[in-house]
């Protein structure tokens, strides 16, 4: 078998580079991995980093071997014990590659999955990638602020993918040029003498001595200047530009009546810890308005909204018209990019849904960028469900999703503010 062995010294950030090398290679068992965290988080844990756990057979990488040479006569053994379509029932005992919980079998080598850890960063990048709040317009360019990476010149420092060539070599060259002038000049001063010297009729032997070792002593100094140093490494610097466009505002509308459980209510909160991350991880200053509701309904702060024990019985118009006065009163629709998400298990007084769905059509979604409405419950659609559903044909800013459990959560959101094509 062949060996190759890289014996280059590691550079500065060498590990950053191939740590996001393998991230862009393995992206999907990465992301994949992200996604199946977050129905094992609690709510309060869920925007820390993450092991992610790849199978082995996934990152197996071919390799180099030497093939058997010559002319091979090779008799094959004939089948004695299968015909085709018969199903090869499984080796007894453990022993291959896998996570599997069994006991180890006696013979054979077992190979473990590989674990690879993520950071903070790296695994909300993973989470909302290719995210984003629909139909957002430029309205007035003010508050709402997107960061775009943009060049910005040189740097002596960076990770090699950035490195510029040209720039290093450049720098190298008058490096070069500045340290070793004043030898060449010097050097090209001895070798007139010793041209001159050598021409004499009996030249002075000590003298042509001491010019040939001051020769060879200036041709190592110039040779002992290096073609590259890091001095000279220029790498293209790249910063996050802010880019104003719009003011926008996201209402959280949460049921926390009687009918939801505290299972139901975890489901929410997690919900809405996502919404959260996602609005203040990819944009800067979008406003964020809390509202509970049972049978009346309340506009609190962020921890009334995810802590308090209040509840009662429902009606989810009260919600609808509370939010429907702020935006009167607060947020213009020509200079705000309005939003709403929307979570309940769907149980509403019977005598409610009809109204609340005519109040979110005719006052409501015409002033709304989006409305998405989620409902959390293993049970049957209720009447809310039903009513909502008739509007998604006549408004295309409207959307319902459903949550039956935990691992519901993270698709759900994907799906509801999922980029949209250009």
């Amino acid at each position: 078998m062949a060996h190759f062995i890289d014996r280059r010294l590691n550079g500065k950030n060498k590990s950053a580079v191939n740590r996001q090398r393998f991230i862009r290679r393995y992206k999907q068992q990465i992301k994949k991995a992200v996604s199946d965290a977050i129905s094992k988080r609690s709510v309060t844990d869920i925007s820390s980093g993450e092991s992610v756990t790849i199978p082995s057979k996934d990152i197996t990488e071919p390799f180099f071997h030497q093939g058997k040479g010559g002319r091979r006569q090779i008799v094959h053994p004939g089948n004695d014990q299968f015909s085709p379509g018969d199903r090869i029932k499984r080796p007894q005992g453990g022993g291959g590659s896998g996570s599997g919980q069994g006991d180890p079998a006696n013979d054979g080598e077992g190979t473990d999955d590989f674990v690879f850890s993520i950071s903070k960063d790296e695994y909300l990048d993973l989470l909302f990638e290719d995210l984003e709040l629909p139909n957002l317009r430029k309205n007035q360019l003010d508050k709402l602020v997107q960061y775009k990476n943009v060049r910005a010149g040189y740097r002596s420092e960076g990770v090699p993918s950035n490195i510029d060539i040209v720039r290093s070599l450049r720098g190298s060259l008058a490096r070069r040029v500045a340290m070793t002038a004043d030898k060449k000049a010097r050097l090209r001063d001895l070798e007139q003498q010793l041209s001159a010297l050598e021409r004499e009729p009996v030249p002075d032997q000590q003298l042509l001595r001491g010019i040939i070792d001051d020769i060879d002593t200036l041709k190592q100094r110039i040779a002992a200047v290096p073609f590259i140093d890091s001095f000279d490494l220029r790498f293209r610097n790249f910063q996050k530009r802010p880019e104003p466009t719009s003011k926008a505002v996201m209402f959280c509308l949460m049921d926390v009546s009687g009918s939801m459980d505290q299972a139901t209510k975890d489901m929410a909160k997690r919900f809405y810890i996502l919404l959260y991350l996602f609005l203040s991880r990819s944009y800067k200053n979008v406003e964020v308005v809390y509202i509970r509701h049972h049978t009346q309904a309340k506009e609190v702060d962020e921890q009334e909204f995810f802590y308090s024990q209040e509840t009662g019985g429902t009606i989810v118009s009260s919600a609808v018209k509370l939010m429907h006065d702020i935006v009167q009163e607060r947020y213009n629709p020509v200079e705000w990019n309005i939003y709403a998400a929307q979570a309940s298990d769907g149980d509403n007084w019977t005598d409610d849904s009809a109204p609340c769905a005519e109040l979110l059509a005719n006052k409501l979604l015409p002033l709304l960028r989006y409305y998405a409405y989620i409902e959390i419950t293993p049970r049957a659609h209720q009447s809310l469900w039903q009513e909502y559903e008739k509007l998604l044909p006549v408004h295309d800013n409207f959307a319902i999703q459903h949550i039956k459990e935990v691992s519901d959560i993270y698709p759900v959101f994907r799906e509801l503010f999922k980029k949209q094509a250009a």
